[in-house]
Protein backbone atom coordinates (compact mmCIF):
# COMPACT_ATOMS: atom_id res chain seq x y z
CA UNK A 1 0.00 0.00 0.00
CA UNK A 2 0.98 3.41 -0.88
CA UNK A 3 0.18 4.81 2.92
CA UNK A 4 1.83 4.01 5.91
CA UNK A 5 0.27 5.21 9.31
CA UNK A 6 2.38 6.33 12.44
CA UNK A 7 2.19 7.58 16.10
CA UNK A 8 5.60 9.56 16.64
CA UNK A 9 6.31 9.94 20.17
CA UNK A 10 5.60 13.52 21.56
CA UNK A 11 1.79 13.16 19.38
CA UNK A 12 -1.46 11.84 21.13
CA UNK A 13 -0.98 7.99 21.57
CA UNK A 14 -4.93 6.43 21.34
CA UNK A 15 -5.55 4.19 19.18
CA UNK A 16 -8.56 5.20 17.05
CA UNK A 17 -6.08 6.82 14.18
CA UNK A 18 -2.96 7.35 13.22
CA UNK A 19 -2.11 10.85 13.42
CA UNK A 20 0.77 10.99 10.65
CA UNK A 21 0.06 8.85 7.14
CA UNK A 22 2.83 9.10 4.74
CA UNK A 23 1.87 8.75 1.11
CA UNK A 24 4.68 7.03 -1.54
CA UNK A 25 1.98 6.61 -4.56
CA UNK A 26 1.94 8.42 -7.87
CA UNK A 27 -1.15 9.72 -7.98
CA UNK A 28 -3.47 11.75 -5.64
CA UNK A 29 -7.42 11.00 -5.06
CA UNK A 30 -9.22 13.89 -3.22
CA UNK A 31 -12.71 12.47 -2.58
CA UNK A 32 -15.74 15.27 -2.32
CA UNK A 33 -18.02 14.83 0.89
CA UNK A 34 -19.44 11.61 0.98
CA UNK A 35 -22.91 11.33 3.43
CA UNK A 36 -25.49 8.71 3.82
CA UNK A 37 -27.69 9.23 0.63
CA UNK A 38 -28.51 6.76 -1.87
CA UNK A 39 -27.50 7.07 -5.42
CA UNK A 40 -31.23 8.82 -5.92
CA UNK A 41 -30.42 11.14 -2.75
CA UNK A 42 -32.49 9.23 -0.33
CA UNK A 43 -30.90 9.28 3.27
CA UNK A 44 -30.11 5.94 4.36
CA UNK A 45 -29.97 6.32 8.00
CA UNK A 46 -31.35 8.71 10.76
CA UNK A 47 -28.68 7.72 13.63
CA UNK A 48 -25.32 9.21 13.51
CA UNK A 49 -23.42 6.12 13.92
CA UNK A 50 -25.45 5.09 10.75
CA UNK A 51 -24.66 7.69 8.86
CA UNK A 52 -20.83 7.80 9.53
CA UNK A 53 -21.00 4.22 8.78
CA UNK A 54 -22.62 4.48 5.32
CA UNK A 55 -20.70 7.93 4.41
CA UNK A 56 -17.64 5.42 5.02
CA UNK A 57 -18.89 3.05 3.03
CA UNK A 58 -19.08 5.50 -0.41
CA UNK A 59 -15.61 6.76 1.05
CA UNK A 60 -14.54 3.25 0.49
CA UNK A 61 -16.76 3.37 -3.40
CA UNK A 62 -15.12 6.45 -4.54
CA UNK A 63 -11.47 4.94 -3.42
CA UNK A 64 -12.05 1.40 -5.01
CA UNK A 65 -13.52 3.12 -8.46
CA UNK A 66 -10.87 5.16 -8.88
CA UNK A 67 -8.22 1.69 -8.41
CA UNK A 68 -7.54 2.09 -5.16
CA UNK A 69 -8.15 0.38 -1.99
CA UNK A 70 -8.89 1.74 1.35
CA UNK A 71 -6.05 1.49 2.89
CA UNK A 72 -5.20 3.69 0.47
CA UNK A 73 -7.04 6.49 2.23
CA UNK A 74 -4.66 9.13 4.19
CA UNK A 75 -6.86 11.47 5.85
CA UNK A 76 -10.03 11.79 6.40
CA UNK A 77 -12.12 15.37 7.28
CA UNK A 78 -15.65 14.33 9.24
CA UNK A 79 -18.25 17.18 9.08
CA UNK A 80 -20.58 16.67 12.22
CA UNK A 81 -23.89 19.01 12.56
CA UNK A 82 -23.70 20.34 16.10
CA UNK A 83 -21.01 18.44 17.29
CA UNK A 84 -20.10 17.85 20.76
CA UNK A 85 -17.87 15.76 22.74
CA UNK A 86 -20.31 13.35 23.67
CA UNK A 87 -21.05 13.03 20.28
CA UNK A 88 -17.59 10.71 20.04
CA UNK A 89 -18.94 7.18 21.12
CA UNK A 90 -21.59 7.22 18.64
CA UNK A 91 -19.08 8.84 15.59
CA UNK A 92 -16.53 5.86 16.50
CA UNK A 93 -19.18 3.12 16.49
CA UNK A 94 -19.52 4.19 12.71
CA UNK A 95 -15.99 4.06 12.00
CA UNK A 96 -16.21 0.77 13.75
CA UNK A 97 -18.57 -0.55 11.59
CA UNK A 98 -16.87 0.94 8.46
CA UNK A 99 -13.50 -1.12 9.22
CA UNK A 100 -15.37 -4.38 9.67
CA UNK A 101 -17.73 -3.97 6.75
CA UNK A 102 -15.51 -2.30 4.33
CA UNK A 103 -12.04 -3.04 5.28
CA UNK A 104 -10.59 0.19 6.92
CA UNK A 105 -7.32 0.28 8.39
CA UNK A 106 -6.87 0.00 12.75
CA UNK A 107 -6.41 2.59 13.31
CA UNK A 108 -7.81 4.85 10.88
CA UNK A 109 -5.86 7.08 8.74
CA UNK A 110 -5.69 11.19 10.42
CA UNK A 111 -8.89 12.09 10.87
CA UNK A 112 -9.92 15.68 11.68
CA UNK A 113 -13.56 15.92 13.11
CA UNK A 114 -15.24 19.83 12.08
CA UNK A 115 -18.03 20.71 13.68
CA UNK A 116 -20.90 22.67 11.21
CA UNK A 117 -24.21 24.04 11.49
CA UNK A 118 -25.76 22.55 8.93
CA UNK A 119 -25.27 20.45 5.84
CA UNK A 120 -26.90 20.32 2.48
CA UNK A 121 -30.46 18.99 3.57
CA UNK A 122 -31.14 19.08 7.19
CA UNK A 123 -31.52 15.19 7.38
CA UNK A 124 -28.08 14.75 7.04
CA UNK A 125 -26.02 14.90 10.33
CA UNK A 126 -22.65 14.10 8.73
CA UNK A 127 -20.27 14.43 5.63
CA UNK A 128 -16.64 12.75 5.30
CA UNK A 129 -13.96 14.36 2.58
CA UNK A 130 -11.31 11.83 1.89
CA UNK A 131 -7.85 12.17 0.39
CA UNK A 132 -6.11 9.08 -1.12
CA UNK A 133 -2.55 7.88 -2.20
CA UNK A 134 -2.72 5.56 -5.15
CA UNK A 135 -0.16 3.65 -6.60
Amino acid sequence: MPVTLSHPTGLLQQPDYAPVALGVGTRLLLLAGQAAVTPEGEVTSTDLAGQVHSAMHHVAVGVTSAGGEVGDVARLTIYVVGWSPSMAEELLEGTARAQQSDGFTTPLPPITVIGVQALWTPALLVEIEATAVLD
